[in-house]
């Protein structure tokens, strides 16, 4: 959707400026209203998210009309660089990777709010109890969620140079799939944002090996979805041996 929303307003001719800040307008807003619900009404988060992933794919295809759209306006050129170019040798998504995972490991390491997301993850009813924020920290966690699809959804369509309605698609269980990979629980209170790093560059090497063994590209879901699984296997017998 956030991708949408920048090529939209882009092709009617506003400068970037205007279409990154729709862009992430739109994502925060989807952030804040799934974290309210979940948050303040109590909805379940699966159901709520789930939901919302259907809203905005729908909304995409109303935005476009459902068509491809490739022509960005009079700063066509500007976001192709954005998402397509390079820093010193070095692919720009490869950078604003780095950078915004150096941030997230810094804010959940060293700082308040960091600290109340691994509490209320770890015992949501105990960090509570400690006085912990949930609700609003919940909320922010949803928005900053968001906020991360949509600076991706920016540099995606940067480097991609065209925005279909499908974008994105499938890129959901893939995050999933790197977080576990490189040590989040999926019950919560664990994780860091090297070992997501660390997660999504073992897809990405491995998704690469299949294409150049000649692996037909439609197995690579079921890699995926069985890292997932594996990982969750792995998770619970850690567990239960620490339980011993």
């Amino acid at each position: 959707l956030c991708s949408m929303v920048l090529a939209v307003v882009m092709h009617a001719g506003y400068p970037i400026g205007v279409g990154i800040t729709a862009a992430i307008a739109t994502a925060l807003v989807v952030g804040a209203f799934n974290g309210v619900l979940i948050a303040y009404l109590g909805f379940p988060p699966f159901v709520v998210t789930l939901g919302m992933l259907s809203i905005a794919r729908s909304l995409a295809m109303v935005a476009s009309n459902n068509t491809v759209v490739f022509q960005f306006g009079p700063d066509h050129n500007l976001l192709l660089a954005l998402g397509g170019g390079n820093t010193f040798g070095i692919a720009n998504p490869v950078l604003y990777m780095l950078v915004l995972a150096l941030i997230t490991g810094f804010v959940l390491r060293w700082t308040r709010f960091g600290r109340h997301v691994f509490a209320i993850g770890g015992n949501e009813h105990a960090a509570e109890l400690a006085g912990v924020p949930v609700k609003p920290i919940k909320v922010a966690v949803y928005m900053i969620s968001a906020l991360s699809a949509g600076i991706a959804g920016v540099i995606q369509t940067g480097w991609l140079g065209a925005v279909t309605t499908n974008i994105g698609s499938g890129m959901e269980l893939q995050v999933i799939a790197a977080a576990v990979i490189g040590g989040a629980s999926l019950a919560g209170g664990i994780g860091t944002a090297f070992g997501a790093l660390v997660g999504a560059a073992l897809i990405e090497i491995i998704r690469n090996s299949l294409g150049l063994l000649g692996i037909n590209a439609f197995w690579q879901g079921t890699f995926i979805g069985s890292a997932i699984i594996f990982a969750v296997l792995f998770e619970r017998v850690r567990a239960w041996r620490s339980t011993e």
